[in-house]
């Protein structure tokens, strides 16, 4: 993975306050909740290595923009998170600190309330490695930058959903298939799609993606009934629960 895309990397259990560079930044979307039933955190794409500053200007941030307002019209309170770096920045994983960060900083404000982690790129990277915080119930990982040192013992108890492109050059749809595996093979409910047509950035059959994401979102968080092609897709044994490939209407 390189360019103005994504990464992340393994999760660390513990909360790690970031450090002296400033906090990161959770933006609310749409309307703020006091007391909201269901909360999303919605994680953006970046780099592998930068230090650059993690700005609202750049197009990871606002391409996961029209993903979390459309959430938030459905229901739950949506948040953004701003991380304080652009990149991944291994062994830091500074994207995966941040999330881990965002995530404690929701359960304080709204204890006992689900989240569910919406991801693109290093955002589905490190969505899928923040998921063993305890007010998590499910990530959706979409064209996640993984490779084999992702663990999946911390997704354990959540309901995971990951989709790729099959036109994708930047990171590889391959590791995420044996990503969904080997937590299959633990025991997770994991469902994958294959999108065909449709690239890294989500610009082809853009439609289909975010009615994908918000039909597991929300099915997840119990404010609409599970959608049946998703639990069929859960449901299925390796590899066709985690090779489905997306039919939509929008192309």
């Amino acid at each position: 993975m390189s360019g103005d895309t994504d990464s992340a990397h393994p999760p660390v259990r513990e909360v790690v306050v970031p450090d002296k560079s400033g906090l990161p930044r959770l933006e609310p979307v749409g309307r703020e909740q006091d007391a909201p039933s269901a909360l999303v955190l919605v994680l953006h794409g970046g780099r592998a290595h930068s230090r650059e500053s993690g700005e609202r200007k750049r197009l990871t941030y606002r391409r996961m923009v029209p993903f979390a307002r459309a959430l938030s019209r459905r229901g739950p309170a949506v948040y953004l998170l701003r991380y304080r770096y652009r990149g991944w920045n291994a062994p830091a994983k500074d994207a995966l600190r941040d999330a881990q960060w965002a995530l404690a900083e929701l359960a304080e404000r709204f204890p006992g309330v689900p989240v569910a982690l919406v991801g693109h790129s290093m955002g589905g990277r490190a969505a899928l490695g923040a998921a063993g915080s305890s007010n998590v119930v499910a990530v959706c990982a979409l064209a996640p930058w993984l490779d084999r040192s992702d663990p999946v013992v911390q997704l354990d108890g959540r309901t995971v959903l990951i989709a790729h492109g099959d036109r994708e050059r930047w990171t590889d749809p391959g590791e995420s298939y044996r990503y969904a595996v080997r937590a299959k093979e633990r025991g997770v409910a994991v469902c994958r799609f294959d999108v065909p047509g449709a690239g890294h950035f989500m610009l082809t059959r853009v439609g289909d993606w975010h009615a994908l994401t918000q039909r597991f979102v929300l099915g997840a968080l119990g404010i609409e009934p599970v959608d049946p092609t998703i639990a069929n897709a859960l449901h299925q044994p390796t590899p066709t629960g985690l090779r489905a490939v997306l039919h939509g209407a929008h192309t």
